[in-house]
C-alpha cells in the first residue's frame, strides 16, 4: 500500500495537483436568444455536469410561455410573475426585456452558483436588479436610450414551495427538471383569481409509457402505449394539476396543451370557489381503450357498478375476441385541451414581437382547437368574440355575480363546440397491400362525409376526428387503391374479391368530383 502511493507521489499525482488543475475553469460563454444576451457555464447543455442548465432545443417553449404572458399582460397590468426554477435567468430575462413595466419579474432558484449567474445576466442585459428587497444597481453601467423603462427583476434564492407559499402571483411558470408534481400545491395555493400557471413537464419516459410505474408513481395513471400516446401524456398532466386546483377550492380552465419531442407545457387559467373546483373535478375520467383495434372512449359517469364497461366502446371486439380485449387508462384529463381566442391572442402576439418560429405550430393549435381542416388561405385572427380581456375579472378581483354569471355562460358555450378527444394515426389503420390516399385528400374526403376533421400538433400523420373507428376505416378503405406488384414481385398479394376490387379502382363519377374538389387541400 505505502509503494503504490509513493509512486503516484513521485509521478506527481497529488491531491494539491487535481486542486489546482480544477482551479482553473474555462471561461463562460455568451449566448444570443430572442435579443436577449445570456451567459452560461461550461457543459451548459449536460445537466449533470453543471449547476446552471440551459437547453438550446426548449427555444419553442420559451417563445409560448412569453406569448403566453403577453396575452395576459393586455387584460391587466402591471403583472406579477415568477420563473420558479431561473437556472441561468433566460426565461425571465426576456420577459422583463421585451415587456418591460408590464411585469414585475421574479426569478428564483436555489442553487447559490445559479444565482450569481442570474445577477450576472441582468446586468449583462443592462437591467436592474433587486435582491431581498434592497435595489442593487451598478454605477458602472450606463442605459441605453429607451431602456430606462424596463422594469426590476428581483432575483431570490428560496426553495420554490417556500416562495409560493409567502407570495402571492398573477403569473407562475414551473420547469423543474423532470416531473412538477411536488410543486403543483404550492402553485395554486396563492395564485391570484384568473392568473395563468404554466406546468413543463419533463420526464417524457414516465409520460410516454416508457416508465409506467413512475407514472403510476407520480401522477396515480395507469397507462400504456396507445397511437395516441403523446395526447395521453398532455391529459395525464392536466388531471395532475386540475387535482392540485381542486384541493386549494379552485377551478382551472386549460388554455392550451403541448407535447412535443422534448416537454410536454401545459398553460391553465386560475377560476377560484367550490363550484369552478367542482365542475374542474367533474372531468377527470377513466379511459376504455380496445387493445385489439385501438378504439378508446371516456368511461361513462353512474353510480351502479357495470357488469362489462367495456360494452361501452363503439367497436365489437369485446363481443367477437376471447378474454379481455380493454383497458381501464387513467384518470385523465377528459375536456379540451385548447382555447381558441387565445390561441388567436398569441399568435397576435407572436407577429407583433417578430417570433416566426412558433406561428406556424400555434396556427396549427388554432385548426386543431376548431377541429377544422387547415386551409392554404391562413389564418383570420379574430379578437372581438371571447378572447376580450373585458369577460375577464379585471386586476383579479370579482365585480359581482353578473361578471360570474358571464364567465359560466362562455364555458358553457365552449363545451359544445370543443374538439373531440384524441386522434387517429393514418398509418397505423392503413390496408396491407393498398395504397393509402394523401393526408390532404384524406381530410378533406372525412369533412365531405360529416365529420368534424383536423390534423394535430402531436402527431404529423394524425387525424383528429369525430368519426368512430369503423367509419375512419372505411373512408380509408374506399378511397385506397390496391398496389400492383407485377409478375417480377417476390411476394403475393391476397387478391380481393372482383366487387371489393371494382369499387376500389374504379371510381364513379361522383367520387372523381370529390377528388377534383379536394385539389386545394
Amino acid at each position: 500500500m505505502l509503494g503504490h502511493v509513493r509512486r503516484h507521489v513521485n509521478k506527481g499525482e497529488t491531491k494539491s495537483r487535481y486542486i489546482a488543475a480544477s482551479a482553473a475553469k474555462p471561461p463562460n460563454e455568451i449566448l444570443k436568444e430572442a435579443d436577449t444576451d445570456v451567459q452560461v457555464c461550461p457543459n451548459y447543455s449536460i445537466p449533470q455536469k453543471t449547476d446552471s442548465y440551459f437547453n438550446p432545443k426548449m427555444k419553442l417553449n420559451r417563445q409560448l410561455i412569453f406569448c403566453t404572458l403577453a396575452a395576459l399582460a393586455k387584460e391587466r397590468k402591471p403583472l406579477e410573475c415568477l420563473d420558479a426554477f431561473g437556472a441561468t435567468g433566460i426565461m425571465g430575462l426576456q420577459w422583463a426585456k421585451h415587456l418591460g413595466n408590464a411585469v414585475k419579474v421574479t426569478i428564483n432558484d436555489l442553487n447559490e452558483n445559479s444565482v450569481t449567474l442570474i445577477q450576472e445576466n441582468c446586468h449583462l442585459n443592462k437591467l436592474k436588479v433587486v435582491v431581498d428587497s434592497k435595489e442593487k444597481e451598478e454605477s458602472d453601467d450606463i442605459l441605453e436610450e429607451g431602456e430606462e423603462n424596463l422594469g426590476n427583476i428581483k432575483v431570490t434564492k428560496m426553495d420554490a414551495n417556500v416562495l409560493m407559499h409567502l407570495r402571492s402571483f398573477d403569473f407562475i411558470h414551473l420547469d423543474p427538471f423532470g416531473t412538477s408534481v411536488n410543486y403543483l400545491d404550492s402553485a395554486f395555493r396563492n395564485i391570484r383569481n384568473l392568473g395563468i400557471v404554466s406546468v413543463t413537464s419533463t420526464d417524457i419516459s414516465s409520460l410516454y409509457a416508457k416508465a409506467q410505474h413512475v407514472a403510476r408513481r407520480h401522477y396515480g395513471c395507469n397507462i400504456v402505449r396507445t397511437e395516441y400516446y403523446k395526447e395521453l401524456a398532455a391529459r395525464i398532466v392536466v388531471a395532475a394539476v386540475a387535482r392540485a386546483a381542486a384541493r386549494c377550492n379552485k377551478g382551472i380552465e386549460v388554455l392550451f396543451a403541448v407535447a412535443l419531442e422534448h416537454f410536454v407545457l401545459v398553460v391553465v387559467r386560475v377560476l377560484r370557489g367550490p363550484t369552478s373546483a367542482d365542475e374542474t373535478a367533474k372531468k377527470i375520467q377513466y379511459l376504455i381503450h380496445c387493445q385489439w383495434c385501438e378504439e378508446r372512449i371516456f368511461q361513462k359517469d353512474g353510480n351502479m357498478v357495470e357488469e362489462n364497461p367495456y360494452r361501452q366502446l363503439p367497436c365489437n371486439c369485446h363481443g367477437s375476441m376471447p378474454g379481455k380485449t380493454a383497458i381501464e387508462l387513467g384518470p385523465l384529463w377528459s375536456s379540451s385541451l385548447f382555447n381558441t381566442g387565445f390561441l388567436k391572442r398569441m399568435l397576435f402576439e407572436s407577429l407583433h414581437h417578430g417570433l416566426d418560429d412558433i406561428q406556424t405550430l400555434i396556427k396549427t393549435l388554432i385548426f386543431e382547437s376548431e377541429c377544422t381542416p387547415q386551409k392554404e388561405c391562413g389564418v383570420f385572427i379574430k379578437t372581438t368574440d371571447d378572447t376580450t380581456p373585458d369577460n375577464y375579472i379585471a386586476q383579479g378581483k370579482r365585480k359581482g355575480n353578473e361578471t360570474v354569471t358571464t364567465l359560466a355562460k362562455r364555458q358553457k358555450t365552449d363545451v359544445s363546440t370543443e374538439h373531440p378527444p384524441f386522434y387517429y394515426n393514418i398509418h397505423r389503420h392503413s390496408i396491407k397491400g393498398m395504397n393509402m390516399p394523401k393526408l390532404k385528400k384524406f381530410l378533406c374526403y372525412l369533412s365531405q362525409a360529416g365529420f368534424r376533421v383536423s390534423r394535430t400538433h402531436f402527431d404529423p400523420m394524425g387525424v383528429r376526428t369525430d368519426a368512430p373507428l369503423m367509419q375512419f376505416k372505411s373512408i380509408l378503405l374506399k378511397y385506397s387503391t390496391p398496389t400492383y406488384t407485377g409478375g417480377q414481385s417476390e411476394g403475393h398479394v391476397q387478391p380481393a374479391s372482383e366487387d371489393t376490387v371494382a369499387d376500389r379502382v374504379e371510381m364513379s363519377m361522383n367520387d372523381k368530383a370529390e377528388a377534383s374538389s379536394c385539389r386545394r387541400w
